[in-house]
């Protein structure tokens, strides 16, 4: 399990902390969604698990353990991020970067063991870019390059599995198969902690939503306790209703068309 337990955080020469007193968990077996607008705090959390940001108050547990008196390589063993964006130097192999995320599981210098190969193997089915093995990855495209990296990530294995905006670049079908993915893998007892900007997505597979506004909790519980037309107008700015996903029920947002002045 991951735990934010009223973190602050700021940024150098910012005012006021992006994050303020903000208390959330990941816990095994469960989805776990943060969303809110631009600005709100989302990707501040995840920089601020891989300690890109300093804490001015709180803590983040994993497993119970404080963050930081958990090794860097044993917390990769627990832990999986895919951040938002990233870019390499030099092109791979698709297959070749994949297997990057074995390198907290090997020793100094060793080659890429039965395991390894096994586990890389399947992280590339699991994500489907098997057949994209051989390409480089300055051929693959927008959305080809983020399942290769969620291939990582997965490769790397661990406990939990923590996203920030896994969805961009991806198409429909795609976009719908990673989350399928990671219900799946919360079914299978894993900690899914995602960032995303998808509301109604996110409403169809998180078992719990955390909302963000202004680096504070706006609400947090059910898809239904959060997505309330109440709540999402006055965090969002813009009027909206409610509606019910036709095809599971989940509670959806439409946003509305201002009148014309």
């Amino acid at each position: 399990m991951i735990a934010f337990e009223e973190i602050v955080a700021r940024y150098p020469r910012s005012q006021r902390p992006a994050l303020d007193g903000v208390t959330l968990a990941a816990e095994r077996g469960r989805i776990t969604a943060v969303v809110g607008p631009n600005g709100s705090g989302k990707s501040t959390l995840v920089r601020a698990l891989l300690g890109m940001v300093p804490l001015e108050g709180g803590a983040i547990r994993v497993d119970g353990e404080p963050l930081a008196s958990i090794d860097r390589r044993e917390l990769a063993r627990r832990v999986s991020v895919v951040t938002q964006s990233e870019s390499i130097t030099f092109a791979l192999p698709a297959r070749e970067y994949v297997s990057l995320g074995r390198y907290p599981h090997e020793a100094t210098w060793s080659a890429e063991g039965a395991d390894d190969a096994a586990a890389i193997d399947r992280a590339m089915q699991l994500a489907g870019v098997a057949s994209m093995a051989a390409r480089g990855t300055d051929e693959l495209s927008g959305g080809e390059w983020q399942r290769v990296r969620i291939a990582r990530a997965l490769a790397q294995g661990g406990r939990a599995l923590v996203l920030d905006e896994p969805s961009t670049f991806l198409d429909v079908g795609h976009e719908m198969a990673m989350f399928e993915l990671f219900a799946r893998l919360a079914r299978d007892g894993m900690a899914v902690l995602l960032v995303s900007h998808q509301l109604n997505l996110v409403a169809r597979f998180a078992d719990s939503i955390v909302l963000l506004d202004h680096g504070r909790v706006a609400a947090s519980g059910s898809p239904s306790d959060v997505m309330r037309a109440s709540v999402l107008e006055r965090v969002y700015g813009w009027p909206l209703v409610i509606i019910r996903d036709p095809a599971v029920g989940a509670p959806a947002l439409l946003p509305l068309r201002k009148p014309q002045i």
